[in-house]
């Protein structure tokens, strides 16, 4: 198991939202879809077991040193804050937070600090994989996080026009894996429409 593999298990929960985008990618990564299910359930084995390597280790034992390192403060925690490259997305790196004895307390996608942020003026402009979750909670602020639908997805609320230059609001629901936009669904208008999906 090494980056190549942890790529293919991004993939693996990011298929049941675009099947598509993610046969592509793992055609980058020379991998067939039985590939993708086994290295799949290598890590969900190695995450049970009481043998294998926890927390930060194990994304250590995987992925290497931490390309970079940091801090972060949460409510009274001091926090750090581990960061590797992610080739299939060059603009992303995949972050790892853990409290101060070593506890891992968040993992995701997020914008690598010296790339451009994308500035979604729009729903139209939310395009799949585009966006981290960060990126849309500040084009759409104060956007709400929602419970996931499954472990490694993330949910905002916002209110957006649906094109530029549109001045009717809708409110939208963005489902994120990995931190990575997967899919918008409108919900209905601001002003209590009807539902609709996008």
């Amino acid at each position: 198991m090494g980056p190549r593999e942890f790529q293919l298990v991004l993939l693996r929960r990011m298929a049941d939202f675009q099947p598509q985008l993610v046969d592509q990618a793992r055609r980058e990564l020379d991998a067939s879809r039985t590939e993708m299910r086994e290295v799949n359930a290598r890590w969900q084995a190695m995450l049970r077991s009481a043998r294998a390597p926890a927390g930060l280790r194990r994304y250590e034992t995987v992925l290497g040193p931490a390309h970079s390192t940091g801090k972060r403060t949460l409510g009274d925690l001091a926090c750090a804050v581990h960061r590797w490259p992610v080739p299939l997305w060059p603009e992303l790196r995949y972050e790892v937070v853990t409290l101060p004895e070593g506890a891992l307390l968040h993992e995701w996608l997020v914008r690598a600090e010296d790339a451009p942020a994308p500035e979604p003026h729009a729903v139209d402009d939310l395009v799949p994989w585009s966006c981290v979750v960060e990126d849309v909670a500040r084009a759409f602020a104060p956007a709400v996080p929602m419970e996931g639908t499954a472990p490694a997805r993330w949910r905002l609320a916002f209110t957006a026009s649906e094109a530029a230059g549109d001045h009717r609001t809708y409110s939208y629901t963005a489902d994120f894996t990995w931190g990575l936009l997967q899919l918008v669904t409108r919900v209905g208008e601001s002003r209590g429409g009807g539902a609709d999906d996008r």
